[in-house]
């Protein structure tokens, strides 16, 4: 599929992935709808900070996935639909299991329903490598069992256990993108690499982390972005699920080891027990295998991890007054 002048609806457009997402489809010629979520200050996240050149050409719907009729009518005459509207703080779930749910399973159920009512031609979904667990086994594959190991995490699991629903029982075109640990300009300070990146520009010596023996495979946004497109482009795929990664994993300490050697700055980390999840909860190892992406959608990461800290250390130097590196916000 070819997405120049198609009519595209990204869900999440105002978010981390989400804002680059636009851009790309944008730069595609895709005649995209950016579905934010509704606040009174009619705020589009990060969408705001875009070239204007790439924000004229994007129509803007504020809604809330939560409910049907405005995800209906954001969904009305699409060719293609990019849902990656949800909730993902870790540990912010474990307080509000409940709001993981609505948004993250009855939100994607919205989605479900809609582009089945209009037709849609195809629905990328978003998954995530958290529900995987701990692994089992390494490189994980699409095959490994889902382990539901935080209620973000379960939410998850059901949210792409419903697209699998309907595929099996409506045949809706729909594909699962299940990217790893993506990190780049505009994250969070809640992730791991804003986190520590903020620390350190902002003078901390001793840098407060949580569990540094986890391991994780990073990958950059550029890269997760071009995987959405290749799983949207690609004229197979319906009820398949595709892992997006690097396929090269590294520790949480020798991660901030790298970032530090990245900026320049030598620095001591602390680990903090109110940034440690409960043990049965922490996943401790993540590691992608992307064969069925490089062989299926032809895609391939193009930034190892240090080329990829570097643009992501250079962005947050020039933002750097957008981020309460201070706080700790979960």
């Amino acid at each position: 599929m070819n997405l120049s002048n198609k009519k595209v609806l990204v869900t999440g457009a105002g978010g981390f992935i989400g804002s680059h997402l636009v851009e790309e489809l944008v730069r595609l010629g895709a005649n995209v709808l950016a579905f934010v979520h509704y606040n009174s200050f009619n705020r589009w996240g990060w969408l705001e900070t875009l070239d204007r050149e790439i924000i004229r050409e994007i129509e803007i719907y504020v809604g809330d996935v939560r409910d049907y009729d405005s995800v209906k009518k954001a969904v009305k005459g699409k060719d293609v639909v990019f849902h990656l509207a949800a909730l993902i703080s870790i540990p912010y779930s474990y307080q509000t299991p409940m709001a993981f749910y609505k948004t993250n399973v009855e939100g994607t159920l919205n989605v479900l329903e809609a582009c089945m009512e209009n037709d849609v031609q195809k629905l990328i979904h978003t998954s995530t490598s958290e529900v995987y667990g701990t692994a089992l086994y390494i490189p994980i594959d699409e095959n490994h069992p889902l382990q539901a190991q935080s209620p973000y995490s379960a939410s998850k699991i059901a949210a792409d256990k419903a697209v699998e629903s309907f595929v099996n029982s409506y045949d809706l075109n729909a594909t699962i993108v299940r990217p790893f640990n993506t990190y780049g300009p505009r994250q969070s300070a809640r992730a791991i690499i804003p986190t520590v990146i903020t620390q350190i520009l902002g003078g901390v010596k001793n840098i407060r982390v949580g569990n540094i023996q986890t391991i994780r495979d990073f990958n950059y946004v550029k890269d997760t972005v071009r995987g959405f497109i290749k799983a949207a482009e690609y004229d197979g795929g319906k009820g398949e699920v595709y892992n997006i990664g690097s396929g090269k994993e590294i520790s949480i300490k020798n991660l901030i080891h790298l970032i530090s050697e990245v900026i320049g700055v030598e620095v001591e980390v602390v680990v903090d027990e109110k940034r440690i999840r409960p043990d049965k909860s922490e996943v401790m190892r993540l590691c992608c295998d992307n064969s069925k992406a490089k062989i299926k959608l032809g895609w391939y990461p193009q930034y190892d991890l240090k080329a990829g800290l570097i643009e992501t250390v250079n962005w947050f130097r020039d933002n750097y007054n957008l981020y309460k590196w201070e706080i700790y916000n979960i």
